[in-house]
């Protein structure tokens, strides 16, 4: 029990960033604030957060660099499945490009804040790591299959077979009180998709978007968005992963 306790608490420290959003949405969906739109006042509260823990070395630059390439890719995408019709941003913004509130991109940050975090916590080393090539581009084909899935086939099931396929014999260890304690990185993707998940239900309750679905009240998200959220978790953990196998080969470790 008492290890259960820590590693809660170091996953609870790794979601500080996460937190503060699901926070400001929550608090701003009740407490209406006069002089400033709602998704701005969140953007603020962002770039504050952000600030605050480079200062307070919560957070790396590297770890920020990161975050920021994150924040891009989210974008991106946000202004692609807003566009299509996929959910949307109803409320009023002066920060909104393309129909797209740019605290947004923080979301999708908040998920790189979390793994840098619990990666450098948690020690997390990752045992027979495919090779880097493959690596990348199963990242790239996933990703850009959020775009064309509207226009082409969805292989999301191809690349989820091909993801366990490809990591089927990958490791991952991390430490918790010293103590080293392993698991198949298969499974981390699923565990980390599915509260995301949960997540995505409690930020869509407090408005953070709408789904088509939730215009007149809202409802739960459809279980297959666990679907989504996985395959971007995939993605995320690979970015994240590659960038620290490729430092950690340059510092003469490997990760």
């Amino acid at each position: 029990m008492r290890q259960l306790w820590r590693f809660g608490l170091e996953q609870a420290k790794s979601c500080i960033f996460a937190v503060v959003i699901f926070s400001a949405l929550a608090i701003t969906q009740f407490i209406e604030i006069s002089f400033i739109h709602r998704y701005d006042f969140i953007l603020i509260i962002c770039l504050l957060t952000q600030l605050l823990m480079l200062t307070s070395k919560l957070e790396t630059w590297d770890e920020l660099k990161v975050i920021c390439v994150f924040h891009l890719i989210g974008l991106a995408l946000e202004i692609y499945k807003v566009h299509m019709g996929s959910w949307s941003y109803p409320e009023e913004a002066m920060s909104k490009v393309f129909g797209v509130p740019l605290y947004s991109g923080f979301m999708y940050a908040s998920v790189a804040s979390y793994l840098c975090q619990a990666w450098r916590r948690m020690d997390v080393q990752l045992m027979k790591w495919p090779p880097t090539w493959t690596v990348a581009i199963l990242s790239a084909a996933i990703y850009f299959n959020f775009f064309t899935h509207h226009y082409i086939y969805d292989f999301r099931w191809i690349f989820k077979a091909a993801t366990i396929l490809l990591f089927f014999q990958t490791i991952v260890y991390f430490k918790v009180n010293q103590r080293t304690y392993k698991m198949p990185v298969v499974l981390s993707f699923a565990l980390i998709g599915f509260f995301i998940w949960i997540a995505e239900n409690i930020a869509t309750f407090f408005g953070a978007w709408q789904y088509p679905g939730q215009s007149e009240t809202w409802e739960i998200v459809h279980f297959s968005k666990i679907s989504s959220w996985l395959l971007l978790v995939i993605v995320s953990f690979l970015i994240v992963a590659m960038l620290k196998h490729i430092k950690g080969k340059d510092n003469g470790n490997y990760v």
